[in-house]
């Protein structure tokens, strides 16, 4: 009994400290006011929403793992006789990079492991990104107050496809090097200033001996830094404004329903960075990538056939590939449209394009509302078809980056298929556009067709004349909340009239107001209108709820809080607004975005 007594009483003692020593920690650092915030934020459960964390995971992944091969990695340019562990390459000249490289993958223990799960995750960190971009774009993510994040986001695209080019050219193998070369080839291509230029990133002459130090530095220190600069920032903004939300009962332009991050948010990412680290481990193990001692050390009179780079290069060289061989001559320079174009141009104009997106169509719709709800990709059509002919003009870059492989395969002429990807790089997108939006606009209709006749059951009805018909069931309060609760675009109003007085800079502002009321009817003009008024909608909006909270009386819910300040902005007339009907049971977690 004294011993226990003993224990408890020890026990007690260090808890005291532990509190005190917690006490006098938060009175110096706010960490309890902090922890207590985090703890209480909202994430939405859908699906869709974890692929940013995809990113971020593969992130800490390229991060561990590449801490672990600088340890052992060797970015010099100086030539040696090879006398390593590796037979086929011995007495073969290369440099300390292509030496430390097959150093690491054969006589590091876990060395090519690492090698390929940090290769791996490269791959998935990039196309995560991606992808998850996709998702903002389609689901209308960006929109006010959202626009700077989108730009942290692209950002963070082109700063990963950066770092992944210096990565990938850090083993100075004959793949790498011929990337290097087409590099070097785009630099000169510069007005100008491209033989400058090249001096300065090669050290002289190609294949100098600097680049691949060069490439060292900004592979582990700068763009990392700068990497991990935006990720913090992005991550803040997503805490400041809130998350963005698919639309249902109980949710508005107002609130963020989910669930809280402690515990059920937190065990569930946890499960998906242990998931993503297995099954970078398990592909690594088991599938092999860039086998830099198949192809041997860069040698600038040797070639390699039928190999191709990373995906998010691959479409570069396509264009590369694409592009006829034109030059121009002028005050005694050489512009090279060949390289010029494909390399700099299409990318510069591509993702300008994105870059400035949301401002664009914030411009075009006139809208200056807050968002905080996902749009349904078929409710804009027009956005939708945008994004659809961008990746299809994306896939036939990256099919015209494997031209030789794709003839080669399917035994045909790789003139022949250059001329035809040429064409379809003209004609897809349009016509991918066109479809995308015809079958957006035939989903509304499908939409509009369930809400007047409701779903098709499994009964069948024979007329008095003969004739067999499906019958049809009407659907759910919350189906038809789901179905009109979206948002849609209005052009912008028509100017007025220029005053006979007006001098040229009113008739330049008259035109420009002119081509947006033009480019936002072409944007806003093809919708299929709902049967259902504003006022049904309240009463739909309320009616869901209320048979949400009587279907499921005791399913556990997390608590809502309303916000403390009216909508800074009019919802739109085909949205459904949040009901005035006090709920029945606690509404789902909730947070008003800043």
């Amino acid at each position: 009994m004294a011993v226990g007594d003993a224990d408890a009483g020890g026990s007690g003692q260090a808890a005291r400290q532990v509190e005190a020593a917690v006490v006098a920690l938060d009175r110096r650092l706010p960490l309890l006011d902090a922890g207590k915030g985090a703890l209480r934020k909202v994430f939405p459960d859908h699906w869709s929403f974890l692929l940013g964390e995809l990113a971020l995971y593969s992130l800490v992944v390229l991060l561990l793992t590449g801490v672990y091969l600088t340890l052992f990695f060797n970015p010099g340019m100086t030539e040696s006789v090879y006398t390593g562990s590796y037979l086929p390459l011995r007495g073969v000249r290369m440099t300390d990079a292509y030496a430390s490289t097959l150093h690491i993958s054969f006589d590091i223990r876990g060395g090519l492991l690492v090698r390929q799960i940090h290769h791996w995750a490269a791959l998935l960190f990039v196309s995560a990104i991606g992808v998850h971009m996709l998702r903002i774009f389609f689901t209308g993510a960006f929109r006010r107050p959202r626009e700077l994040n989108w730009v942290f986001g692209m950002t963070l695209f082109v700063l990963a496809m950066l770092e992944g080019f210096c990565g990938y050219s850090l083993p100075d193998d004959l793949l790498s090097g011929t990337g290097l070369r087409i590099a070097e080839g785009v630099m000169l291509s510069i007005p100008l200033v491209g033989t400058y230029v090249t001096f300065f990133a090669f050290g002289g002459e190609f294949p100098g001996h600097e680049i691949i130090p060069r490439l060292y530095v900004l592979h582990i220190l700068l763009v990392p830094g700068l990497l991990l600069a935006l990720v913090g920032a992005h991550l803040t903004l997503v805490v400041y404004l809130k998350h963005t939300h698919w639309a249902g009962p109980g949710k508005s332009n107002r609130n963020v329903v989910g669930m809280p991050a402690f515990p059920q948010f937190a065990a569930r990412t946890t499960g998906l960075l242990f998931m993503l680290t297995g099954v970078l481990a398990l592909a690594s193990a088991l599938g092999q990538i860039n086998p830099i001692w198949a192809f041997g050390p860069y040698r600038p009179d040797a070639g390699s056939q039928g190999a191709q780079p990373d995906w998010y290069i691959g479409w570069l060289e396509g264009a590369l590939r694409l592009m006829p061989g034109v030059e121009t001559r002028v005050l005694g320079h050489t512009i090279s449209w060949s390289a010029l174009v494909p390399a700099l141009v299409v990318p510069g104009v591509l993702f300008g394009t994105l870059f400035v997106y949301p401002f664009l169509e914030q411009w075009v719709t006139a809208d200056r509302g807050e968002h905080h709800l996902c749009d349904r990709p078929r409710n804009q059509p027009t956005r939708t078809g945008l994004g659809v002919a961008g990746i299809a003009f994306y896939a036939v870059l990256l099919l015209a980056g494997a031209n030789d492989l794709l003839a080669l395969t399917f035994d045909l002429s790789v003139q022949g298929l250059t001329w035809v990807l040429r064409v379809a790089l003209f004609v897809l997108p349009p016509v991918c556009f066109v479809l995308a939006k015809r079958i957006c606009l035939g989903l509304q209709a499908h939409d509009r067709d369930r809400l007047l006749e409701g779903d098709e059951s499994d009964e069948v009805r024979q007329s008095v004349d003969g004739g067999f018909s499906a019958s049809h069931q009407p659907l759910s309060d919350r189906q038809r909340y789901l179905l009109l609760a979206r948002e849609v675009p209005e052009p912008p109003p028509p100017p007025g009239p220029v005053p006979p007085d007006g001098g040229r800079r009113e008739v330049a502002l008259r035109r420009v107001q002119d081509l947006r009321v033009a480019v936002g009817t072409w944007f806003c003009r093809d919708r299929v209108e709902l049967p259902t008024a504003r006022p049904e909608q309240r009463r739909i909006g309320a009616a869901a709820s209320s048979a949400v909270h009587e279907q499921e009386p005791h399913a556990p819910e997390p608590h809502e809080q309303e916000p403390h300040a009216p909508e800074p902005h009019a919802q739109k007339p085909h949205a459904p607004e949040p009901h005035a009907q006090k709920p029945h049971a606690p509404e789902p977690h909730a947070q008003e975005p800043q």
